[in-house]
């Protein structure tokens, strides 16, 4: 019996790297997974994988970050299995550069396929759960969306992909708010892991390790953290970011007040400086450091 057995899953961009691994543990844990890839030929390969473990699965091509493509991946879902339960929006690529030299196409292209291929399909998904909701059904639905590191510290050399990612997190929060009375959580998870869009960065310092021993970079590592918040148990967990990778898992809450001022009138620019000490404290007016120490 897995976690996840009579659920219906549709996980994008699973043809591959952390993607793939995503299915595979959806369907390992005993949902039925729609494996979404414009790459028809590798979401083929990752449902046979799915079958030939004793799976069920069913491959989609459509692009899903146009509206009516996001519309038909989750009527595909319905249609074949009679429900949708998991939206994992996981679909991306990079077209790096730095601001002052990027195009406007690789500002659109990159925010098109994350920003607005991670709403459209909950777009759909969330008008399938809440008329569910309103027709007495019980719900119990979960979109876990991908974001990055890049997205929540900044990054260099992606201004499109830190703006795209960032907007994810705070959609997050925004759709769980919004999907919580339907009983849809909305989740994310900012995974460290070894693909295509990392191989180049990374290089051999991600490289699997010679001694046989634990792949904290395996993009694998990463699909059981996804289907425990596709689980039943994780119904109280919503618009939460995780960083996943290997064998950890980080909690991380962002935008918290860490410095306050006031005055009881309108403030003056010189009125600020006289008092930015107070404002900062022990902390850097700079940039802000990026990562975290465990």
């Amino acid at each position: 019996m897995g976690v996840l057995d009579g659920k219906v899953a549709i996980v994008t961009g699973a043809g591959r790297g952390i993607g793939r691994g995503e299915a595979l543990a959806l369907a390992g844990e005993g949902a039925a997974v729609v494996v979404n890839d414009v790459d028809e030929p590798a979401a083929a390969a990752v449902a046979a994988d799915i079958a030939a473990a004793g799976g069920r699965a069913s491959t989609n091509g459509d692009d899903i970050a146009s509206w009516d493509g996001a519309a038909a991946v989750v009527k595909q879902a319905v249609a074949e299995h009679g429900r949708l339960d998991v939206l994992v929006n996981n679909a991306g690529f990079l077209r790096d550069g730095m601001s002052f030299k990027l195009s406007e196409d690789a500002w659109d292209d990159v925010v098109r396929v994350h920003l607005r291929g991670h709403f459209a399909p909950s777009r759909f998904a969330a008008e399938h759960w809440r008329e569910r909701s309103k027709a007495g059904a019980s719900v119990s639905g979960r979109i876990i969306n991908t974001v990055s590191e890049a997205g929540l510290y900044g990054g260099t050399g992606q201004a499109n992909y830190v703006a795209a990612k960032a907007g994810i997190a705070a959609l997050t929060v925004g759709l769980a708010r919004e999907l919580e009375r339907y009983g849809v959580t909305v989740n994310a998870i900012a995974p460290r892991a070894r693909t295509q869009m990392t191989e180049a960065v990374l290089g051999d310092f991600a490289a699997p390790p010679t001694d046989g021993g634990f792949d904290e970079w395996d993009p694998d590592n990463i699909g059981p953290t996804v289907a425990w918040l596709a689980s039943d148990a994780a119904a109280d967990v919503t618009g939460q970011v995780f960083v996943v990778f290997g064998g950890h898992i980080y909690l991380m809450e962002g935008w918290t007040m860490v410095g306050e001022v006031e005055q009881p009138a309108r403030w003056t620019p010189e009125g600020i400086e006289r008092r930015r000490a107070e404002l900062f404290g022990d902390r850097n007016s700079g940039l802000p450091r990026m990562g975290f120490g465990r």
